[in-house]
């Protein structure tokens, strides 16, 4: 665990380049986790795109995971997390979605199937993502499922 101070607030990251990648782009857009899953079990998912105006005039974005077991539906997830970004100033768009099988226990993820409403998300982008945050796990995708 490293410790780091930005902005007057402390910070604990899981590693150095956690801690670089934070700093580094002091932004709204920085500031927003790559990855939110909840701690266990089988849930619904979506891989959002959020985009914010940059320095220049020149947009700059980022791919994010989110993914939540309260959710019945995949717009649920879409919306609930456009509602914050908004207030940040951070537009979204929707990349599609999935489900996620979290086992914390065995440390694996699952991401697999699709939504109904928003397509199938690019799984690999998804587990590229959802890497970085459980390096420590084994993170697999496949195409089959619903």
């Amino acid at each position: 665990m490293v410790c780091f101070q930005l902005a007057g607030r402390v910070f604990k990251a899981k590693s150095i380049t956690l801690v670089r990648a934070m700093a580094g782009g002091c932004t709204k857009l920085a500031s927003v986790p790559d990855v939110e899953l909840d701690s266990e079990g089988k849930f619904k998912y979506v891989l959002i795109n959020v985009h914010s105006p940059g320095k220049d005039g020149k947009e700059e974005s980022k791919k994010i995971v989110r993914g939540f077991k309260w959710a019945p539906y995949h717009s649920d997830i879409y919306d609930d997390t456009t509602a914050k970004l908004a207030q940040l100033g951070l537009d979204t768009e929707c990349l599609g979605g999935g489900r996620i099988i979290h086992d914390p226990d065995k440390k694996t993820i699952s991401v697999f199937g699709y939504s109904q409403g928003f397509g199938k998300a690019d799984h690999e982008v998804s587990v590229s993502l959802i890497k970085r945050v459980y390096p420590e796990y084994q993170v697999t995708w496949s195409d089959e499922g619903y």
